[in-house]
């Protein structure tokens, strides 16, 4: 009971002290899997509305995007990438995991920390998945086998980066900057994206119901698209936890913790984590997680910053963020917290 009012209270407080909830939530959130918010609905922004010639589907599609940006903080994007491409990027994907043989994919484990293309196999209480990890820009790399995977993936990544430029444009709007603000504030063309294309077990294979464990993640946002539904939970400002079932022909959004920073607390990197529990067969996702250049420094921007609201975050490279913990670029590990200036309430 102590745990919850205090939950309360801290989401009762004002910008200052709700860029500590993630903290809060990590070290007091119980992560009971069966208290799913079954009544939540993740809302949907329709990509193509938000540069319709007609301005007040404009205008309302882009307050739709605010809304879900500072409200929720995830959101299901419909009408960004085709479906062919996204059903033709999982296929290139279930190719990888069935077409290789382990000694095969055992060649991208981790051999140095500029690795490009790394592969790895958890299966533990804490974490279970196979998971192939690769630098998708600005330079896309990729296994050599199967053959029918550099091209599958390479639209859908191509097509991808399409949108995230065009996300970049909507979110600087609703923000309050000139469309191209986001952009050139993380240097998008020159963006450090790493994929993670995983690979659960069913439920009766794993160790543990865990298939990755509680985190946010670094960067501007992070693009998902999966097999099967069920596995992704979300925390929401509530607290609650809710699972993801991504529509058909929609991509799922969650903001990242850079957009946070760079807002100073104003958009939020929400924590996730995987669940098995529910896996009847093997389920694959892959999740892009689209980052400024690694030369570029991220701090609050001056416009969310005044005597009320002072930067609630160090600013330094994305590169540095990313290394913060020890580990490699291509690990993509948040840093979130430890960037976090301490205050006092």
């Amino acid at each position: 009971m102590a745990n919850r009012m205090l939950g309360q209270e801290c989401f009762d407080l004002k910008s200052k002290a709700i860029s500590h909830l993630h903290d809060f939530f990590l070290n007091s959130i119980n992560s009971d899997v069966s208290a799913i918010d079954l009544c939540y609905e993740i809302p949907t922004i329709d990509y193509s509305s938000l540069f319709s010639e007609n301005h007040d589907e404009r205008a309302k599609s882009l307050e739709h995007l605010e809304k879900a940006c500072e409200e929720f903080g995830f959101f299901y994007l419909i009408n960004g990438v085709e479906q062919s491409v996204v059903e033709g990027a999982l296929k290139g994907i279930s190719d990888f995991f069935e077409l290789t043989n382990q000694e095969e994919r055992s060649e991208y484990l981790k051999k140095n920390p500029m690795d490009r293309i790394r592969w790895g196999l958890r299966s533990h209480a804490g974490e279970n998945r196979e998971y192939l990890k690769i630098v998708a820009h600005p330079e896309y790399h990729c296994p050599s086998k199967p053959a029918s995977f550099r091209g599958a993936i390479g639209e859908y990544f191509k097509r991808m980066h399409e949108v995230e430029l065009g996300l970049a444009k909507a979110i600087s709007k609703i923000l309050g900057y000139e469309e191209t603000y986001i952009e050139k504030e993380f240097k998008l063309e020159a963006g450090f994206d790493v994929s993670a294309m995983n690979l659960y077990p069913p439920s009766f294979q794993s160790k543990g119901s865990i298939g990755v464990p509680e985190h946010t993640d670094p960067g501007f946002f992070v693009s998902l698209i999966q097999d099967v539904n069920g596995g992704l939970q979300m925390l929401t400002h509530k607290g609650n936890w809710v699972t993801v079932n991504i529509p058909r022909n929609a991509i799922f959004i969650n903001l990242g913790d850079h957009l946070e920073i760079l807002s100073n607390g104003k958009y939020k990197s929400h924590i996730h984590q995987v669940i098995l529990d529910k896996n009847e067969v093997n389920r694959i996702s892959m999740a892009t997680l689209h980052g400024p250049s690694l030369d570029t420094i991220v701090a609050p921007a001056s416009r969310f910053i005044d005597e009320s609201h002072p930067p609630a975050y160090r600013g330094m490279t994305y590169k540095e963020s990313l290394e913060f913990n020890g580990s490699d670029e291509i690990d993509v590990q948040s840093s979130l917290s430890q960037l976090r200036i301490p205050f006092s309430l």
